[in-house]
């Protein structure tokens, strides 16, 4: 029985839109996870056809690896679609001989401290400090331009949990320490806060290929941490300067990796005309990404990735070109969920393509400190992104999250 390994999913988003592909595709679904709940909820997992709870050791997951193909299980791939689990899936299908990406560029795109090292001197990056574990922080503080905002960030960090803005000595000093308290081991980033318009690129590179699936703008609200709410995938950017230069960086940047196989996307900054890459990750961004580039290009990007990870050749040709604008729902007060209202009405909105709620009645939910806390999305289209934009917030008006206060 030809099978697929799953390391890790979310409940939904691009990780478990790859299990449901893998489903589609024909192939025996396993997922290995660490989430003890998924278990209890094993009939919400319909696509997924044996479940095994692993506390993602090398020798756990070995040991379940070995047990499944004493069941007679032709495993034809181990992937992960999850950080920090996209390496440890590459170097296990590796040892067993079906692994068609870079293993090595992908972990170094897994830590922001190898990234730095990678591209080092190439003025791709923003600037950054490292405050290695037992230094002291006041020595290392005081070489910092103190006018300056400085972003203080654990090098595995995602989904914004770890990424702090700090403006002067005070601030710095207690995001160090509140990092080094949570990872003793790690080495702490403190980069240059950049100014300019935020862009995503989703990534397909096959053969040494590289091949840009689509370009997202982000909206950012910036409060405690970089919460992104809104994704404008672009048809096109306008500027063909843009474009161009654009092109020569996300050129020179897989070329400093070496990725001549894989899944990638970059988080990059316009700076006074210069692209600065802010973040790289080996994998499709998370939540509604698969969604809405679907929406926008008729790619189904995680399918596509699945087949690159088999050996197969991926269908990168877009059925479609439409501006699709994806609005994420946050609240700006804590509680205790009753009920949401509204969905059903924002559905039947003009131009909806998708309308998703994530908490369930009982859950306590608060104003965003990370990606995690961000309840829900509505996918739009329309004639330009503009359209598009509107369509999405007209809708998210029809959402109502009813919480009782504390």
């Amino acid at each position: 029985m030809q099978t697929i390994v799953f390391i890790g999913t979310n409940k939904s988003g691009s990780s478990r839109e790859a299990i449901r592909a893998a489903e589609k595709m024909g192939y025996f679904t396993i997922l290995l996870t660490n989430q003890k709940k998924f278990i209890k909820q094993r009939t919400e997992f319909e696509d997924i056809h044996e479940i095994i709870y692993s506390r993602f050791t090398k020798k756990e997951l070995r040991f379940h690896l070995k047990e499944q193909t004493q069941k007679g299980r032709e495993i034809k791939s181990i992937v992960s679609f999850i950080d920090p689990y996209v390496h440890l899936a590459a170097e296990l299908a590796d040892e067993y001989g079906v692994c068609n990406v870079s293993v090595e560029a992908l972990g170094k795109m897994e830590n922001k401290y190898e990234t730095h090292r990678v591209l080092a001197g190439m003025g791709l990056t923003p600037y950054a400090k490292f405050y290695y574990p037992g230094d002291s922080i006041f020595e290392f503080i005081n070489t910092l331009d103190l006018t300056r905002n400085w972003i203080v960030k654990s090098p595995t960090s995602t989904g914004s949990k770890d990424v702090i803005l700090t403006k002067g000595m005070e601030e710095i000093q207690h995001a160090i320490q509140r990092l080094s308290e949570r990872y003793p081991e790690e080495v702490i980033l403190v980069e240059e806060y950049l100014e300019g318009p935020q862009y995503l690129v989703e990534i397909l590179i096959d053969g040494g290929i590289i091949h840009t699936i689509a370009v997202i703008k982000q909206k950012i609200q910036i409060g405690k941490r970089f919460i992104i709410t809104g994704y404008a995938v672009l048809p096109a950017l306008v500027e063909e300067e843009l474009k161009n230069s654009l092109d020569e960086t996300i050129s020179k940047i897989i070329a400093a990796f070496k990725l001549r196989s894989g899944a990638c996307h970059l988080e990059l900054r316009l700076v006074q005309g210069e692209w600065r890459l802010i973040e790289i990750n080996p994998r499709i961004s998370g939540g509604a990404m698969n969604d809405m580039i679907e929406a926008a290009t008729g790619i189904n990007l995680v399918a596509e990735t699945l087949k690159l990870n088999l050996g197969d050749n991926p269908n990168i040709n877009k059925r479609r070109s439409r501006p699709v604008y994806t609005h994420y729902l946050t609240i700006d007060k804590k509680g205790t969920l009753l009920k949401v209202t509204g969905k059903k009405r924002a559905s039947r909105c003009p131009e909806v393509e998708k309308v998703y709620i994530k908490p369930r009645k009982g859950m306590f939910l608060r104003p965003p400190l990370s990606m995690g806390n961000r309840y829900g999305y509505i996918i739009a289209t329309g004639k330009t992104i503009e359209e598009a934009k509107q369509n999405a917030l007209n809708a998210s008006k029809e959402i109502r999250f009813h919480l009782e206060p504390l």
